[in-house]
């Protein structure tokens, strides 16, 4: 104790000293548990990225970075799914209400039938005998089966607007316009008013498929397809089936001269106009006809062509426009 007393400023400093080091020697152990817990952490890090980086397609290395890129190939996608969607208006059903009701619809698909019809006639379109635009079915009804109102509205309303491309583009007759079953009351329809399939949806859209028969030339055909290209509505043409329905006969203008003839009869594969030079090998043209015999001459046969058409009209879901 003598020896505490005489030393007693060492014997506090070594206490402290020894609690220091135990301290000391704590926050080392500490310290390297954490370091080793990082460590493996950051190991496993950098696993992941060896790992992502041997994928193909890489993320990319310091002259190429895939991930900028693809984010930029994104606002690429993003940018024309914007500017594309001036093509994807919806097709307004008819009537465009949020409620239906059997009295509203059926006043409409009246109208709407007898617009259709007299529309053909002015364009000169020839039209089935009392046709109905594959609503015959429902023209009748004044009452229709539950559920059915809103898909038959936006129907009506798809039927409408394929028809008036047609109409545009002059076909020569409409032969039917087909679609799916979308109600009960469509079992007691004719069976040429529908098709046997039924819309897709996808992650995207709805795809609705419709099916039209038309008989036309050429050009008029031309002009169907660039109709349903150029709407603002959302038409897909899906399939194209031609087939021969016939011939016409086209006349020259007075005083204009017989172009090139193809060689194979009722089939127009090129036009000559006076002035060109035809195709080596080429059947000549046709002579004059003696004057004195009237009328005017035959210069071309086009064939009437049987067309079908499978449209699909597009919806996309909420939140994809």
């Amino acid at each position: 104790m003598g020896w505490i007393k005489r030393n007693l400023f060492f014997v506090v400093g070594g206490i402290l000293a020894l609690g220091l080091l135990g301290g000391a020697g704590f926050f080392i152990y500490t310290g390297w548990a954490r370091n080793s817990e990082k460590s493996s952490k950051l190991n496993e890090i950098y696993g992941k990225l060896q790992t992502i980086s041997q994928e193909k397609p890489s993320p990319g290395n310091d002259k190429v970075n895939n991930t900028q890129i693809a984010r930029e190939q994104e606002k690429q996608v993003r940018d024309w799914i914007a500017s594309a969607g001036k093509f994807f208006q919806n097709i307004a059903a008819i009537p465009a209400r949020a409620a239906v009701t059997s009295e509203a619809y059926a006043a409409a698909l009246r109208q709407t039938i007898d617009t259709l019809q007299h529309e053909a006639d002015r364009a000169s379109v020839t039209l089935p005998p009392k046709y109905d635009f594959s609503f015959s079915a429902q023209r009748s009804l004044v009452k229709f089966a539950g559920g059915s109102l809103p898909p038959l509205a936006a129907q009506l309303g798809a039927v409408k607007a394929i028809s008036e491309i047609l109409f545009a583009a002059r076909v020569n007759d409409l032969e039917s316009i087909q679609r799916v079953r979308v109600s009960d009351d469509d079992t007691a329809g004719l069976a040429s008013d529908y098709i046997d399939e039924l819309p897709i949806t996808n992650d995207l859209a709805i795809l609705t498929p419709y099916m039209v028969t038309f008989r036309s030339f050429t050009p008029e055909l031309a002009r169907v397809i660039n109709g349903f290209a150029d709407s603002p509505n959302p038409f897909i043409v899906k399939s194209v089936s031609v087939q021969p329905a016939g011939a016409s006969t086209v006349a020259a203008a007075p005083g204009e001269g017989a172009p090139y003839a193809p060689a194979a009869e009722n089939m127009v594969d090129r036009r000559y106009r006076r002035g060109y030079m035809p195709l080596p090998g080429a059947v000549p043209a046709p002579q004059q006809q003696p004057a004195g015999r009237g009328g005017l001459q035959t210069v071309l046969k086009e064939q009437l062509l049987r067309v079908t058409l499978e449209v699909e009209i597009v919806k996309l879901l909420p939140g994809k426009n």
